[in-house]
């Protein structure tokens, strides 16, 4: 669990400090200077330029901190909305249970990609917005948040459904319930913490899924708009120029894979942490350890 943290909190570091190593290097990562386009790596250009004559380093640094904020934010988004719909059809049974997983349903059943694309090319001003928030360059970040979270949340919904489902019938919620407790204090502080644990493994999986789609948006042209970059936005500038400067391309497609391998493996460590017949195995291994240690066998089961 150790190595992929460490590499999640070491790319979150170097991301958040853009601004600090552009203004201790004097670099500006949207100066254009077309006198020194596609250079190689040097001193004061440690990964070199793009095609813009735009700092790579600098922009690498920067885009990590866009592609981050928009996978943690949209992963936690999605984990809220989820949980309030699974907690709702697990506990509430019935007909709310029906109408919400049938909902989840149709969400699961609809042509994501198909329908990102749609949504991402959806003009906003036919949406209402002043035309003050529409020109602001978070926009395009708010917009793929959203449409993330549009489509994210079934799989903590269902999640969160299926141990509620579980929980609602143990002794020390019937317990609450027969002492009067109210619906929202028995959600909140009975069965809430029971299901946290699968949750936070599946939002901590989804963080790589949400990098990856706005990888994807950004590669068709609909994900983060300049003066924002972003690794999948660098990663589409880069296709043009694949056969003369590669590593334009290769630099954002590795931060990407490592990235969202490292989020993978945290998923499933902390999975192998919460499941509780894992962490049975794990304390007979210690506990034989121990007594292999002390020279002598630890007792078995008969």
């Amino acid at each position: 669990m150790k190595a992929p943290l460490f590499l999640l909190l070491a790319i979150a570091a170097a991301s958040f400090a853009a601004p600090l190593v552009g203004a201790v290097a004097g670099i500006d990562p949207n100066m254009v200077d077309l006198l020194d386009r596609l250079s190689g790596p040097s001193l004061m250009h440690p990964l070199g330029t793009d095609e813009l004559g735009r700092d790579v380093l600098v922009r690498l640094l920067g885009g990590g901190r866009v592609s981050l904020v928009i996978g943690v934010a949209a992963a936690l988004a999605a984990a809220a909305l989820g949980t309030l719909v699974g907690l709702a059809a697990g506990y509430l049974g019935g007909w709310t249970d029906r109408v919400l997983m049938r909902g989840t349903d149709a969400i699961i059943a609809l042509p994501l990609l198909p329908l990102l694309i749609v949504l991402a090319a959806l003009d906003l001003h036919k949406l209402g917005l002043p035309e003050r928030v529409i020109q602001s360059d978070e926009i395009s970040v708010i917009r793929i948040v959203a449409l993330a979270v549009l489509v994210g949340w079934t799989t903590a919904a269902r999640l969160v459904r299926g141990a509620t489902l579980v929980t609602r019938n143990r002794d020390f919620v019937r317990a609450a319930r027969s002492l009067g407790a109210g619906v929202p204090h028995i959600l909140w502080l009975h069965i809430l913490p029971n299901v946290l644990g699968p949750l936070i493994v599946a939002t901590t999986l989804s963080v790589g899924d949400v990098i990856l789609f706005e990888s994807v948006l950004s590669f068709l042209g609909l994900g983060v708009q300049p003066p924002l970059s972003s690794w999948g936005s660098m990663l589409s500038n880069a296709q043009e120029l694949i056969a003369t400067a590669p590593m334009l391309a290769v630099y954002p497609g590795l931060l990407i894979f490592l990235t969202v391998v490292a989020c993978n493996l945290l998923g499933d460590r902390l999975q192998q942490r919460v499941d509780p017949a894992a962490a049975s195995r794990r304390w007979s291994t210690k506990k034989n350890r121990r007594a292999e240690r002390g020279g002598e066998r630890a007792p078995g089961p008969f």
